[in-house]
Formats: C-alpha cells, structure tokens, sequence
C-alpha cells in the first residue's frame, strides 16, 4: 500500500534551524506532498527547492497574525513551530518577546484545533529550566531532574509560557473530533552553519588580531548540540508522533549529540581555533566581581537610554549568569521513546561548522586550510 501523502508546515523556516530542519524533511521525509514553509521575513534560497518533486510553498506570514495563522495551518496534517524571537541581549522589548512567543504559540495551537490539524512539534529551548540567575548547576540532568527554574529575563520567560501552552494542549479534541498531540524538544547551545553568534565571535576576534581572550573560568561547562542533529530530531518525532502518540504525548526532549562538554569559550575555540583564532589566558581576564558590576551598569545604561536609542551589550546580569553557569544534559530519552540517534558525528559536526566559518570573507583561516 502507498504511504500517505502529507503536508508539513514549518514555522520559521527562514531562521538558522529552520532552513536545515527544511532540507532535512526535504531528504528524508518519504510521506512528504508538500512542505509549507512560513516566516515573517523569506529568502531567495527557498526558490531553488520549488523545482524538486516536493510542492515547497513559501507563506509569508506573522503568528501573531491569527488570520494569517490559521490560513497556513488549514490542511496541513504536521506543524513544527519554530517561529520565535529570541533574544537575550535586550534589543526587543518585554512586551514584543511575550506576543511573538506566548501569544504566537496560542495561534498555533488554536490554528490546528479549528483546522483538525492533529500533530504539532514545538522547538522549546533549554532556557524553559535553566541555567537559572542564581548559579544553580545542573550537572548532567535529564528532563525528570529537580531543578529551581527562575525565570525573570524575558525571553526564557516566554519560552517557558509558550511550552507549557504547547504541553497542556495535547489531548485536546481538534475539529473531526480526534485528540490533538504535541511535544515539545529543548535544544541546550545550538552551533553549526548559519550560527550568528559564532560568526560575530570570529569577527571580533579578527578586529583583535586574531585573539579573544578569556572571560568564562574553563571549569563551567555547557551543553551544545549540532544545528544538523537537532533538525534530525525533529523530522523523526514528527514521523513518530502518530505511531506513538500515546508515549509521545505530552512530553519534553532535550536535543543533544556527541558535542563536547565544555565552556561556551572553549568549545568555540573547537571550531575558531583551526580559523587562525586563539583564546588568550588560563584564567578570567577580569575578576567576577568585575563583571557583575559592568553587567549591572550595561543593564541600568540599557534602561536609561531605551527611549532615546538601542543599546544592547553582549553583557548583561542575565546573560553573565548563562556563561557562567554549568549546564549539561545526560539522556537517552530521544533514543528510547522515538530511535533518535546523531545523524552527524561530533568529527562532521565540527569539521561542517568550521568549513562554514573559513567560507567567511576575511578568514584567517583559509591559509592555514590550504596548507595542512
């Protein structure tokens, strides 16, 4: 018997997941009819997938639209909502973070309630636990370990409302009268192709003659995981999601791979180092007391200065704290509930991410390449 014929929508499919989750269904999603991909902003690159024997349609949309919503959703049998703003640095405001995340979501949900869509995958985020502002570690945990989630930045604020908006509504009864099902994954630090942060770490190492030095003790340690690993997961939930909806249901799934533990500044330095880049000092260059004090006065100046311009530093309280925090996952949970296993090595992972980076223009990397 032929396998039936779906339709996928992906919510912002233009952002550095989505762009690799839609390949990814693309490759290896069989059942796949059509792939609807909505964003509020779309790229010239998704011209080039029209042409395949997948129908690509590119919306372009806001989900805090409900109208546009729900014309997105109608007839599609799978979303995966992806669409959000992240942001911890303080360029938006609380309240934009809140209607994009929290409000977004409640129009998804309710776009696949009224259109009898049963099947809804939703990209949390790690920062739904932690690391929480008080410096708790959370040392090798999985998703049933006891952890105080303190939420007071926005943004994981938002993350948090939006996924537990997504858990309670499974079960709910959809328009034709079957329950719906969601689960929701947690990627811990994503990196790959198409990493922003990545890309602006390098530069500015390049503008410090190819240095960046130490701010993070090396004894804290964070989860990473590859952007290619985490899209996998997603295309096998989303496959497994009606076979098993009853074990998936309802549930959380951190994303996760065989990424080195270490600091964010030193697993950087995995993929900057062979692009030229070094990290100067065995220690913090300055003291933690030091960078709470600056962290304190970028928050007050970014308060004060809102209403005349923008001012959004790389260091805040909030940000301060997730550098210097540990947080690592050990779990199996993907593996056991739905057969998720790496689909890229941390060998390819690395070696695709630093590629990526020596493609930057001005790498100091590229020398070095062609002469190992």
């Amino acid at each position: 018997m032929e396998a039936p014929k779906l339709v996928y929508l992906v919510t912002g499919g233009c952002g550095f997941l989505g762009r690799h989750l839609v390949r990814m269904l693309l490759q290896h999603e069989p059942r796949l009819a059509e792939l609807r991909v909505f964003d509020l902003h779309l790229e010239p690159w998704l011209e080039e997938l029209q042409t395949g024997p997948v129908q690509v349609t590119a919306i372009q949309g806001d989900v805090t639209q409900p109208h546009e919503v729900a014309a997105a959703v109608s007839g599609a049998h799978v979303v995966i909502h992806m669409a959000g703003l992240v942001d911890v640095f303080g360029r938006a405001s609380p309240e934009a973070i809140h209607h994009i995340n929290v409000q977004g979501t409640h129009n998804i949900i309710e776009a696949c309630v009224q259109a009898g869509t049963r099947f809804l995958v939703y990209t949390s985020s790690m920062e739904v636990v932690g690391p929480n502002i008080k410096g708790h570690a959370f040392y090798r945990g999985n998703e049933d370990t006891p952890y105080e989630a303190v939420h007071k930045h926005p943004y994981p604020r938002s993350k948090a409302l939006a996924e537990k908006l997504v858990l309670e509504a499974n079960g709910r009864e959809v328009r034709g009268g079957l329950p719906l099902v969601t689960c929701a994954l947690r990627p811990t630090g994503i990196y790959g192709e198409g990493h922003q942060v990545m890309r602006d770490f390098y530069r500015q190492g390049l503008r410090l003659g190819g240095r960046l030095f130490r701010a993070i003790p090396s004894s804290v340690e964070h989860g990473r995981v590859y952007v290619g690993n985490v899209a996998w997961m997603h295309v096998l939930v989303a496959q497994e999601l009606e076979r098993s909806s009853a074990r998936l249901g309802g549930q959380v799934y951190f994303c996760y791979d065989q990424s080195p533990y270490k600091s964010y500044e030193d697993f950087n330095m995995e993929i900057l180092g062979p692009c030229g880049l070094r990290l100067v000092g065995t220690r913090p260059l300055l003291p933690y007391w030091l960078l709470l004090l600056l962290a304190g006065l970028n928050a007050l100046l970014q308060w004060l200065l809102r209403p005349l311009l923008l001012y959004a530093p790389l260091l805040n309280p909030y940000t301060l704290a997730m550098a210097n925090t540990t947080f690592t996952v050990s779990t199996d949970k993907a593996h056991r509930h739905f057969g998720y296993e790496p689909l890229f090595s941390w060998e390819e992972s690395r070696a695709r991410t630093i590629r990526w980076v020596q493609s930057t223009e001005g790498s100091v990397g590229k020398a070095q390449a062609a002469g190992s």
